[in-house]
């Protein structure tokens, strides 16, 4: 027995962002782009399964990533790596200009391959964007899909992924 029930239309919702820095400062794609990036980050234990590899993967596949914007890709395990290999979604991401790194942790404890400098503006699909989360305290971590993440790195700027079906 519940409370209260709530309906949705998600036809009617926007893709949604959390903007920096806590995960519950949520707000609709379109009220907060464009805003220029130096990163995108897909992986890890929240962001790094398959589904969210071949998301990327799809987007990319056959374009390149502009050489001033990086996307680091860490899938989360290595069962999830060597699927994404087996289906070429790692090919298509190496491709089109990511950094593939070894399956675990990155970026988003603050260690490792893909920590930001003071100034730096990530957009992620893993779960925290606290600040220091991923490097340094002056960097701003934005929290989206894997296929925001892969439309905004194409565009240098955080873009909404509906564009690619418009």
């Amino acid at each position: 027995v519940y409370a209260e029930s709530y309906v949705f239309e998600i036809n009617d919702l926007s893709p949604q962002l959390a903007v920096p820095h806590s995960v519950d400062n949520v707000r609709p794609i379109e009220t907060v782009q464009p805003v220029k990036i130096n990163q995108g980050f897909i992986g890890t234990c929240t962001g790094g399964r398959v589904e969210d590899i071949a998301a990327a993967a799809e987007i990319l596949k056959g374009k390149k990533i502009p050489q001033y914007v990086r996307l680091v890709v860490i899938p989360a395990s290595k069962e999830v790596m060597r699927e994404c290999m087996d289906k070429g979604y790692i090919q298509a991401l190496i491709d089109a200009g990511a950094t593939i790194s070894t399956p675990g942790c990155g970026p988003c404890l603050g260690a490792h391959e893909g920590v930001l400098a003071p100034g730096e503006v990530c957009i992620t699909a893993s779960n925290r964007n606290f600040p220091g989360r991923m490097g340094s305290t002056g960097a701003e971590i934005y929290l989206a899909s894997p296929a925001t993440v892969a439309v905004s790195v194409l565009n240098g700027y955080i873009t909404d992924p509906r564009t690619l079906y418009k």
